[in-house]
């Protein structure tokens, strides 16, 4: 239903930019770093709809792309510990036995 609301709202931003770009159809000057140039004001209003919708499309597409790559790391993790056998804990060479902790504690002087 999310993605319907979507779309609809889409549709209707779409329609309102292209009312508004008909109805201003005389040129204006457009100042460029490197220039200028005279150009109708509906192509400038497309153009930057266009240039903003490509904008957050990009951002778009990169967080999904993040996001697909980070589930698909979790999920090979997530497999690797399951194909794991679980070992018991063993006990390191260094570290003292439980009867040495036992008996440590019984020290009365």
């Amino acid at each position: 239903m999310k993605q319907q609301w979507t779309l609809i709202f889409g549709l209707l931003f779409a329609l309102v930019i292209a009312v508004f770009s008909v109805v201003n159809v005389e040129s204006v000057p457009v100042d460029y770093v490197f220039g200028s140039a005279f150009l109708p004001l509906i192509l400038v209003i497309l153009g930057s709809a266009l240039a903003g919708g490509f904008v957050v499309g990009l951002f778009g597409t990169i967080r999904i792309v993040r996001l697909s790559r980070r589930i698909r790391a979790l999920e090979r993790e997530l497999q690797l510990s399951k194909d794991l056998p679980a070992a018991p804990a063993a006990a390191s060479p260094d570290a003292p036995s439980a009867e040495a902790v036992a008996s440590a504690g019984d020290d009365t002087k």
